[in-house]
């Protein structure tokens, strides 16, 4: 069975504990960039991060665009919504069907 995981910064993702789910609070960029490694060679089906982190960790998430598992998705942090996840889908949806369905041709 796949177990699911948050990152982020200790106020967005305390929580998700009670929920169940594993919840990694990071301080630093080194720190981050050390669990992400770390889960994505783990048995993770999910890992949802802070959009915040998202933006520091980009350019190792982009290892993982076309894999199947483990799906990454960037939630909103206790500081608000960046607009960083509605972007992912929408460059998801662009990608599956060849056209922006979502927001219209820009």
């Amino acid at each position: 069975m796949y177990k699911i995981a948050v990152m982020g910064d200790m106020e967005s993702v305390q929580g998700f504990a009670t929920l169940g789910l594993d919840t990694y609070a990071v301080e630093s960029d080194e720190q981050a960039i050390e669990v992400f490694k770390k889960l994505t060679g783990d048995n993770y089906g999910v890992i949802y991060l802070t959009e915040a982190l998202q933006e520091k960790l980009e350019k190792y998430i982009d290892n993982y665009a076309n894999v199947y598992l483990p799906a990454i998705i960037p939630i909103p942090g206790i500081t608000g919504n960046t607009g960083k996840g509605i972007l992912n889908v929408k460059k998801s949806v662009e990608r599956a069907v060849g056209s922006d369905i979502i927001f219209g041709n820009d």
